[in-house]
């Protein structure tokens, strides 16, 4: 798929060019003369569509890294992985910002507002992404490829085309329910432009994204068997693992039976860990990467823009810290790094060292915000091959690695918790081999080892953290620990104090934006906002 990615934006984003997103609207129409008549005319044509709705993932607009489909929000910050991750991982204790952009202080002290411009960005690119998803979906009914002549082996090779639309689909729904948790509603069974979208409730929507996954899944492709990039078994099964790890926030039941289920048809399907943890996050890791179960794919020359592995590269760095060694050399922004609580989880044990720990500086503790310099930067990704040898990068300023969205660690670690939880169908010692599998990879021996004794519900958070860091996972991670708000556990600024403050609960969800309530009356803020 990363080959399949790259030409489709060396050709001027050759699929269909629905109209932008200026308003958050799930009922978008297109408006320019490229029609579904001639998009949809091929079986080529449906390819390419479906191209198209894996690179929303990674490109801000069809006309290039300047321009936004995301009416209102500034082209560089208008890419999904970099609005995400900001979501993510901002608010933590993994994270902190030195820019004073406007919205990036309240990320950063965890007290976003309703007009905040970056949940806002996050909401209606999710949104964006659900309504190309929807279009794809009513151009390839059975009915619609009769219409086109379109049949066997090609008819075939649509419908699973569907299924992915449909996964992609159920992706974004789990990203709003996660943040947001009461988004608007729509499928491809709704009117266009008819009637504003309904609000749906999360743990209605968690039903919905659950039985979504568990549709589709007998016409994705076999785990590890469809192009590089694209969603098979392995992903669907992935995003369900991590729903139901999650399902006792989302819902108020808990669902680790479930988790251990479907984390073990991964952990199953053939996935195996890369050998050295930071290849992970190198520019050629879409080569020979038996562990990444879905990414998001970029090409720093054919599909630039400024948010994606290009803003997490460029955002930990400086002048000072020579950009050539992040394969970066005329990047270097000097915004993001961690707070003293990411690097204290990563102590020396035994004479060995946690190879996953990657910083760089001297001072630990965030004392001034703006100071990039207050607190140790984060290196673990690097636009450098596995051979040293620096990605594919436009005028040395962006990035060719693939981000994770799924990999198979993560899995490892959701057994492992959901068993500690109390799920059944799994085993303590089981759990024990998976986390010292991933242990003695960072540790590069067995000098890291756990037993079995130490696998408490705890652990796994901590466990997470030096694993998982910087990949999106934090804020979620706290919200089901209960941790995220209140005072239980404080972290330099949270809620804009030096040395932490406690939030309310209600936080533990972000506010709907403030464009939108306007203009869709269905919509009811969350409480507290």
């Amino acid at each position: 798929m990363k080959n399949s990615f790259k030409t489709i934006l060396a050709l001027g984003f050759l699929a269909i060019s629905l109209n932008a997103c200026k308003k958050e609207d799930l009922n978008l129409t297109p408006t320019n003369d490229v029609t579904a008549e001639n998009v949809y005319a091929t079986p080529a044509g449906y390819k390419n569509s479906l191209v198209k709705l894996y690179a929303t993932y990674a490109l801000t607009s069809p006309s290039g890294s300047d321009n936004s489909d995301v009416g209102g929000l500034n082209a560089g910050f208008a890419d999904f992985l970099r609005l995400f991750w900001s979501s993510q991982e901002l608010v933590t204790d993994e994270a902190i910002c030195a820019w004073g952009d406007v919205g990036i202080p309240e990320l950063d002290y965890g007290t976003p507002t309703p007009d905040n411009q970056f949940l806002r960005g996050l909401y209606s690119r999710s949104i964006l992404q659900i309504t190309f998803c929807n279009e794809f979906l009513r151009e390839s009914t059975p009915e619609k490829l009769a219409s086109r002549n379109i049949t066997g082996a090609d008819a075939t090779a649509i419908n699973r085309y569907r299924a992915e639309a449909r996964f992609l689909r159920a992706y974004q729904y789990w990203v709003l329910m996660d943040a947001f948790g009461n988004p608007p509603f729509i499928t491809e069974d709704d009117a266009i432009g008819k009637v504003n979208p309904k609000q749906i409730q999360r743990a209605a929507l968690f039903t919905y994204v659950e039985s979504e996954l568990k549709a589709i899944e007998g016409d994705l492709a076999d785990a590890r068997t469809n192009e590089y990039g694209r969603a098979d078994k392995g992903a669907d099964w992935a995003l369900l693992a991590r729903l139901y790890l999650n399902a006792q926030v989302y819902t108020g039941t808990a669902k680790y039976t479930e988790a251990i289920t479907y984390s073990s048809k991964v952990i199953n399907a053939g996935y195996s860990l890369r050998a050295n943890y930071m290849d992970l996050f190198k520019a050629d890791n879409d080569l020979n990467n038996t562990e990444n179960i879905l990414t998001i794919n970029y090409d720093g020359i054919n599909g630039t823009n400024y948010g994606g592995t290009t803003f997490i590269i460029n955002a930990a760095i400086n002048g000072d810290m020579n950009p050539t060694a992040y394969g970066v050399p005329n990047g270097g922004w000097s915004g993001n790094r961690t707070r003293q609580n990411l690097p204290a989880l990563f102590p020396d044990a035994n004479g060995s060292q946690d190879k996953r720990g990657v910083f760089f500086g001297t001072k630990r503790n965030v004392d001034a915000v703006g100071e990039f310099t207050d607190g140790l930067r984060v290196t673990k990704f690097k636009n450098i091959t596995s051979n040293n040898v620096m990605g594919r990068s436009l005028n040395g300023t962006f990035s060719s690695v693939d981000f994770p969205l799924f990999r198979l660690a993560e899995q490892y670690l959701i057994y492992g918790e959901a068993v500690a939880r109390g799920g059944s169908g799994g085993s303590a010692a089981q759990a024990l081999t998976y986390v010292n599998l991933v242990r003695q990879r960072a540790y590069g021996n067995a000098g890291g080892n756990v037993s079995a004794a130490a696998l408490t519900v705890d652990f796994y958070l901590d466990e997470r953290a030096r694993e998982l860091y910087w990949e999106g996972h934090r804020r979620t991670d706290l919200v089901r620990y209960g941790k995220f708000t209140g005072s239980t556990y404080l972290w330099p600024f949270k809620g804009g104090v030096q040395a932490g403050a406690s939030l309310p609960a209600y936080r533990n969800l972000y506010p709907l934006p403030l464009a939108d309530l306007i203009a869709n009356p269905n919509l009811v803020q969350n409480t507290g906002y």
